[in-house]
C-alpha cells in the first residue's frame, strides 16, 4: 500500500503530540503513536499515546492500550522506529505485532544499534506491512536532541540571540537593556520548556542576575536544569540562580580545585558541580557536551552572551540558531552580535521565520 495524503496527516499529527513532552522524558526520547482504523467508512483515530514524563511507559504500549481490540486490522502511526530491546519493558514492536495492527506508518528511524533496523524487522517477520521514512524530516527535527545524543555522543546545541535593530546585544557596563518585546520574550520561555538544560556564562550569571526559569502560567514546572560557565567559580552565593538551586536544578560547570571553599558555599545552597578541563581560561565545550549526553540530557538551550556564543560557534558546536530581531537600538559602548541575519554562516539553512509584533524571529539549522 503507497503512503497517501491521509498517511502525511496522520503522521503530522503524531509529530505535533509528540511535542507535548518534549524536554520532560529524561533520556528517552519524546515520542508519540496514534492507532487508525476504518469505523463505518472513515478513518478515526482509537488510541493514541506520549512517551510518559520520566521516559517510561512507551508510546506504543499506552495508544494500544486505549485502541483495546479496535488496535485489531488498524494501521500505527508513530513518530520514531518502534523499540526492538528488551528493557525495562517489553520491546515495542513486539507490542504491535501481538496488538494484531495490519500497517505501520512510521516517521524516523533510530540510530540505537539495539534498535535500527530491527524494530521495523520485527514487524516484517509478523506480516505486518511498514512505510518508512514518512515525514521524516519534520519527525527528526523534534528529536534532533536524542539523535545527536545518539549518533554524535554530545547534546544538540541551540543558540539564541537577542539582536538590536542596530545589530548588538547588550551594553558593555552591563545596563540591562530591552530589546524585544513581551510576546517574543514569552516564546523564549516556551522554548526552554521544551530543553533540557539552559546555559549561560558566568558573565551573564552575575552581571544579569537571571533565574532563567519558564515563567509562562501551568508551565512553571518545566523550567530545565540552568548550567552556567563559570571557570573560576565566579557566581556569587547571593545570586538569584544560587538562591533557587533547591527549586531547579543549577550546575555549575568550573575548572576550580575541589578543595576550592566557594564549592561548599554554593553546594550547601544545592548547586551540583560539573569537573571540566580548561584551555586558555575557558571551559572545554566538547567535552562539557559529552558530559551532559552521558547523564541522559540531550538538549542544551544557549542564552549566554557573546563570548559563549563566539565560542560555541568557533568550536561548530551549534546545531540550531535562533536569532530575535528586535526595534529597539542600543546606544553607546555596546556589544555587537557576534551573528545576525546578514551573517549567519553557510553551514545553517533557514527553517522558520515570523514576526511578534515588531519582532523578527529566525530559525535556522545545520545544513
Amino acid at each position: 500500500m503507497a503512503v497517501s495524503a491521509l498517511d502525511r496527516r496522520y503522521m503530522a499529527a503524531a509529530i505535533r503530540l509528540a511535542r507535548w513532552h518534549e524536554g520532560r522524558t529524561g533520556s528517552n526520547p519524546s515520542v508519540a503513536t496514534l492507532i487508525v482504523r476504518e469505523i463505518e467508512g472513515a478513518p478515526v483515530i482509537v488510541g493514541r499515546g506520549v512517551t510518559a514524563i520520566g521516559g517510561r511507559p512507551h508510546a506504543e504500549p499506552q495508544a494500544l492500550a486505549e485502541a483495546g481490540e479496535l488496535a485489531r486490522g488498524a494501521t500505527a502511526y508513530v513518530t520514531l522506529e518502534p523499540c526492538a530491546h528488551h528493557g525495562r519493558t517489553p520491546p515495542c514492536a513486539e507490542a504491535l505485532v501481538a496488538s494484531g495492527v495490519t500497517r505501520v506508518v512510521a516517521a524516523a528511524t533510530d540510530p540505537d544499534e539495539r534498535v535500527s533496523g530491527r524494530g521495523y524487522a520485527i514487524l516484517r517477520s509478523a506480516g505486518i506491512v511498514v512505510e518508512e521514512g514518512v515525514l521524516a524530516r519534520e519527525a527528526e527535527r523534534d528529536l534532533a536532541g536524542y539523535l545527536t545524543r545518539r549518533m554524535n555522543n554530545r547534546a544538540h546545541v541551540t543558540l539564541k540571540l537577542a539582536i538590536s535593530k542596530n545589530e548588538k546585544i547588550g551594553r558593555r557596563d552591563g545596563k540591562q537593556v530591552a530589546i524585544t518585546g513581551e510576546i517574543t520574550r514569552n516564546q523564549v520561555h516556551a522554548l526552554r520548556a521544551r530543553s533540557d538544560v539552559i546555559l549561560v556564562g558566568a558573565g551573564t550569571a552575575i552581571n544579569d542576575d537571571p533565574e532563567l526559569t519558564c515563567r509562562l502560567p501551568g508551565l512553571e514546572d518545566r523550567s530545565p536544569v540552568r548550567l552556567v560557565l563559570d571557570t573560576h567559580l565566579r557566581l556569587p552565593a547571593k545570586s538569584r540562580l544560587a538562591a533557587t538551586a533547591r527549586d531547579v536544578p543549577l550546575w555549575i560547570a568550573t575548572a576550580a580545585a575541589p578543595d576550592d571553599p566557594r564549592r561548599a558555599e554554593l553546594a550547601a545552597l544545592g548547586a551540583e558541580f560539573l569537573a571540566c578541563d580548561a584551555h586558555d581560561g575557558r571551559i572545554a565545550l566538547p567535552e562539557l557536551l559529552e558530559d551532559i549526553a552521558a547523564r541522559g540530557l540531550s538538549t542544551v538551550f544557549v542564552e549566554g552572551g557573546a563570548e559563549v556564543a563566539q565560542a560555541f560557534l568557533a568550536e561548530d558546536l551549534v546545531d540550531r540558531l535562533i536569532l530575535l530581531t528586535g526595534e529597539g537600538v542600543i546606544e553607546g559602548d555596546a556589544v555587537n552580535a557576534p551573528v545576525t541575519r546578514t551573517t549567519v554562516p553557510e553551514t545553517f539553512r533557514p527553517v522558520a521565520s515570523m514576526r511578534y509584533g515588531a519582532d523578527q524571529m529566525d530559525e535556522y539549522e545545520r545544513a
